[in-house]
């Protein structure tokens, strides 16, 4: 009989292949520097090539090559926040969110080195009403991304500086909408005035989005008088609160108050209000979904020609952070089904009847049998030095351990300069 054919030398001819589509993304994505941005274009290429050359007809295995070349370049653009170089920039950073229980969820998320769960926790901390929250984020941010630079963790600082530059803006627009909505409080529908609550507590976008959509419907419904009074009733506001306001916030409130008077103006000022709602996600968050979107696209691409995916390493959790922490649209435990303020209000009064039957006891034996020894890590280890001369019966665990016993040298009396060399002969 001839010989086997070498695997993967069969010719694969396809039109299209699922998961390139979203490596070839990559040339929209933004680099942290000119020389990511050209690497992150290559990678596109690479793919669009790999796209050609398969519509044309190629091995089968040198099509698994290109494609983990691929997946190799894109885990080498990933931020790993964990590696050895960055780990002790990523520890005294997360040390800096200790000072606030409203800086947890951030926290966690920043230890899990997913830098678009840490983007979303921070854009909630900028929506939210309560002063003091915002202060100990801004507070943390400046601190972690002192700290991480002092540790040698150049991309993790600048990714944390960044955020906070961010951070300004986004209080800036939340301060905006909840002050528009605080003039409109009269127009709005009780499940609007909820969602105006929700977003200055929790500072959920879905709750902002809502807002903004509730906004907008109040808008249509005003007639030339109520317009005119919502117009001085903010131009109050922003006398009022002169010192407080922030110079964004004040300048966007003051254009808002003009677009009232003329009905051109108002349908701007809808799509202002979009615009304010709008989410808008970090550099470092959209590159870091791009290039996980990319990794799973080539992922995909791979069990496409019948191969079984490899993980590649990296920090963070995949996905564009939504799924990451489990959450679902009513993950905050205030609605149901087709609802997001429902508080509850079923009986939960009543109790468990007890089960007749007899107890259930522990069979195990917890006498201890005389004469049997301990087990090795209970006994310590003996004073012994390198050098010194035996002279007395050693009571470590090395006449007792044998040879599948992992690790039974470093608990013996043996020094721990021959530890190494007697550890040979215990090996399993």
């Amino acid at each position: 009989p001839l010989p086997a054919a070498p695997p993967g030398i069969e010719r694969v001819k396809l039109e299209h292949l699922n998961g390139l589509e979203q490596i070839e993304a990559l040339e929209h994505l933004r680099g942290s520097t000119p020389e990511q941005d050209a690497r992150l274009k290559a990678l596109a290429e690479q793919a669009k090539k790999l796209r050609a050359d398969l519509a044309k007809g190629l091995e089968k295995r040198e099509a698994l090559s290109e494609i983990a070349k691929l997946r190799d370049g894109i885990a080498a653009e990933r931020l790993k926040l964990g590696d050895q170089q960055n780990r002790p920039g990523l520890d005294a950073a997360l040390r800096s969110f200790n000072k606030s229980p409203s800086l947890k969820d951030a926290q966690k998320a920043l230890g899990n080195g997913d830098l678009t769960a840490f983007d979303d926790e921070m854009q909630k901390l900028a929506n939210r009403a309560e002063t003091s929250d915002r202060e100990a984020a801004k507070e943390a941010l400046e601190e972690a991304a002192k700290a991480a630079r002092e540790k040698g963790a150049q991309s993790l600082g600048e990714a944390l500086e960044a955020e906070r530059r961010l951070f300004d803006r986004r209080e800036a627009q939340s301060k905006v909408l909840r002050e528009f909505a605080e003039g409109l409080k009269n127009k709005l529908s009780p499940e609007a005035q909820q969602d105006l609550k929700d977003f200055g507590s929790s500072g959920d976008p879905k709750a902002e989005q809502r807002l903004s959509e509730a906004l907008e419907k109040a808008l249509e419904g005003l007639t030339p008088e109520e317009r005119k009074r919502l117009q001085e009733r903010m131009q109050k506001q922003l006398d009022d609160a002169d010192g407080d306001a922030a110079p964004m916030s004040k300048k966007q409130l003051e254009d808002m108050a003009k677009k009232l008077s003329s009905a051109e103006g108002l349908e701007e000022l809808k799509q202002q209000l979009k615009d304010l709602a709008k989410p808008e996600p970090s550099d470092d968050s959209k590159r870091e979904q791009g290039l996980g979107d990319a990794d799973r696209g080539g992922a995909a691409a791979e069990r496409g020609l019948g191969a079984v995916p490899i993980p590649v390493d990296g920090d963070g959790s995949p996905g564009n952070g939504n799924g990451a922490s489990g959450k679902g649209d009513n993950a905050d435990g205030n609605g149901g089904p087709g609802s997001h303020h429902d508080t509850g209000s079923g009986n939960h009064a009543g109790s468990t009847p007890e089960v007749a039957g007899k107890e259930l006891r522990a069979k195990a034996d917890p006498r201890i049998l005389p004469g049997a020894p301990m087990h090795g890590a209970t006994l310590g280890r003996a004073p012994a030095r390198a050098g010194e001369t035996a002279n007395e019966l050693g009571t470590g665990s090395l006449g007792n351990a044998q040879r599948t016993e992992v690790g039974a040298v470093d608990h013996s009396d043996i020094p721990e300069e021959y530890r190494e060399q007697v550890g040979r002969y215990f090996e399993p």
